[in-house]
């Protein structure tokens, strides 16, 4: 996680929340300022429940998708619920 602090040039020192949402574990950075979430298995309901937050950024490790659908979903997704969060996958 915190090679992606340095990647979007986030604050080291902002706190960051651990949540389990959907079995999964998820950081909260600053509230809303970043959020990640690496574990495999990513569902759609996942990606809906946490765009829902409106993070400025979102960032997911490219194969924990639980399928492609998820994986091509996760951008429409987001654009309809969260439209200014930056997503990213790693």
């Amino acid at each position: 996680m915190f090679q992606v602090f340095i990647d979007r040039d986030i604050e080291q020192t902002l706190p960051a929340v651990k949540e389990t949402i959907e079995g999964k574990t998820v950081f909260f950075v600053d509230d809303n300022v970043l959020t990640t979430c690496f574990d495999n298995g990513i569902t759609e309901e996942l990606v809906k429940r946490l765009a829902k937050r409106k993070p400025l950024r979102a960032v997911f490790r490219d194969s924990s998708y639980g399928s492609d659908s998820v994986k091509i979903n996760l951008e429409r997704i987001f654009k309809i619920l969260s439209p200014c969060t930056d997503v990213r996958s790693i």
